[in-house]
């Protein structure tokens, strides 16, 4: 497991910091470009924190644990975490994982900010001690299937690996494509190879069909097969869980991997905030930052001025979340409650329908917004 701590900016004199798990997910088989994303906005921010004087001029120090999209891997680091003494809990990427990782943060009792995992259910039972910015996979996942909707799409079909996170996005989009007129068949891609899944897509009349699937297995072949079969030069492919966000896409199927429908959640346009950060993401990580980095910049603006304005005891933290109010860089954030969500949760980051234009697969195209 991985074990860093860093303490990013300025030197400090006060021996005695301020601690700050963060869980990201840094090796296979976690989607480690994701988690290289997310921990350069974590690392970002913590050293503008500590550029600015730390936390009542204590230093900032992320302990960071790479949770490898290990659900039991989060629950050890949760509970290492607890026992190291850190005021909260920062980070993941992986709705599996986090939920994992807010059911432990629930029973210790230790403040977690879920950075990234959208899936609605991220405890059984509603808890005060977890908070979330990532939109929930249902509101975001609503959108997607508007926009499909408004291309006049109908016929969907959906790619699916046995997994919570899979199951709860094709019953969103199944429940809200029914009623306006929309199908959804799922295609099991574990029972299913790409040319026989080809074959189904083909005998289904389906005009799109939704990787509900892990990349890069099986996403990638499966996007090859349905590029090279003639009989479905025109369906729509999509992948609602972002893959196609990452260089890791498009250094893997190239043209193949253009025109391909997204989830993120960035603004139309930036503020003055936003421009900043981004253009510091992108000195640190060499390219664009992906909406992911931004959420990892504005997981610690929030915990900061939580640690600021109510102090580091961990209930205080906690207790604080309803009167958060923080400028991040995809606008003000502010934690409610939203019916069938058991944790606090900002409503909403911005939502976009993206793809990479096919003309040009390193600029991407905003199909949509929510």
């Amino acid at each position: 497991m991985n074990t860093s701590s860093t303490l990013s900016g300025a030197e400090h004199t006060d021996d005695s910091s301020v601690r700050l798990g963060a869980l990201v997910p840094l090796t296979r088989p976690g989607w480690a470009e994701a988690g290289q994303h997310l921990l350069a906005g974590l690392e970002l921010a913590a050293g503008e924190v500590n550029d600015a004087g730390g936390i009542g001029s204590r230093p900032l120090e992320l302990v960071v644990r790479d949770t490898a999209a290990d659900p039991e891997r989060a629950t050890m680091a949760m509970n290492e975490l607890a026992d190291l003494g850190v005021a909260a809990v920062a980070g993941e990427y992986h709705s599996v994982v986090a939920r994992a990782a807010a059911v432990r943060a629930d029973a210790l009792g230790v403040p977690f900010l879920c950075s990234s995992a959208v899936l609605d259910a991220l405890t059984e039972q509603p808890t005060e001690w977890v908070a979330r910015l990532a939109p929930a996979q249902s509101h975001g996942w609503r959108t997607y299937a508007d926009f499909l909707l408004s291309a006049g799409q109908q016929r969907i079909a959906v790619a699916t690996q046995p997994s919570v996170y899979w199951a709860s996005g094709a019953r969103v989009l199944r429940d809200h494509l029914a009623p306006r007129g929309g199908t959804v068949v799922e295609l099991d891609t574990n029972a299913l190879t790409p040319e026989s899944l080809c074959d189904a897509l083909v005998d289904y009349g389906a005009t799109a069909l939704l990787l509900l699937v892990g990349h890069p297995e099986p996403a990638v072949p499966i996007v090859r097969a349905v590029r090279g079969d003639r009989r479905l030069a025109e369906i729509l492919i999509g992948a609602p869980a972002g893959q196609p966000e990452f260089a890791e896409w498009a250094a893997a199927l190239g043209e193949d991997g253009a025109g391909i429908p997204f989830l993120r959640y960035l603004p139309e346009r930036f503020g003055p905030l936003g421009e900043r950060v981004g253009k510091e993401l992108h000195k640190r990580l060499g390219e664009a930052p992906s909406f992911v980095a931004f959420e990892g910049w504005d997981t610690v603006a929030v915990l900061a001025e939580v640690l600021r304005s109510h102090g580091t005891e961990r209930a205080a933290i906690a207790e604080s979340w309803p009167r958060v109010a923080v400028e991040g860089t995809r606008g003000p954030i502010r934690f409610s409650r939203m019916p069938g969500i058991g944790v606090r949760q900002w409503a909403w980051a911005p939502i976009q329908v993206v793809d990479r234009d096919p003309a040009e697969p390193e600029r991407l195209r905003v199909l949509h917004a929510g």
